[in-house]
């Protein structure tokens, strides 16, 4: 279990900041701070760590990634066939992923590979989905809804898209 010190500072009137030490996280906080405060101020610092040190590690690898993508269509989409290759792709700069379901094959961009894992697999579940439905009508809608972050994980590729048109 990771352990976390919480530090108060009386010269720190807004701010707040965390490092690790190893297996200590500090976060320092200012003294005002009620405990309510505190304790969402400690869940976001860590939690932009963690994210911090999930960016910095080794791209995920295609096994990884097919044996992710075995395990979400256990769960959710049983009624798919089992893919040929699940693999990470280069070559898809306007797509999140694509699926070809002839030849049973899955490619999902590397643009994912630092997105968290709820996304990652949103789009793993939509691929597995067009195995069994090529269109995205009412069945293909009932199937992908069974991931319960599905939601949540479009909501959150729409907005990076959304900021990606925007960059220069």
């Amino acid at each position: 279990m990771p352990r976390i010190e919480v530090r108060r500072s009386a010269r720190r009137t807004r701010t707040v900041s965390a490092r690790r030490e190893g297996d200590l996280t500090i976060v320092m906080i200012p003294a005002t701070m009620s405990a309510r405060e505190e304790r969402r101020a400690v869940d976001e610092m860590v939690a932009k760590l963690d994210a911090r040190e999930r960016s910095r590690r080794a791209p995920r690898s295609d096994e990884a990634l097919a044996r992710r993508a075995a395990e979400l269509a256990d769960r959710y989409v049983p009624e798919a066939p089992e893919p040929a290759s699940v693999r990470w792709v280069t070559n898809q700069n306007t797509r999140w992923g694509s699926c070809t379901p002839v030849d049973r094959t899955i490619r999902l961009s590397h643009r994912l590979q630092d997105m968290p894992d709820h996304v990652v697999d949103a789009v793993l579940v939509h691929e597995l989905t067009h195995l069994v439905v090529s269109g995205h009508g009412p069945r293909f809608d009932a199937i992908v809804r069974r991931h319960p972050r599905m939601d949540e994980a479009m909501g959150f590729l729409e907005g990076v898209t959304w900021q990606r048109r925007r960059e220069p």
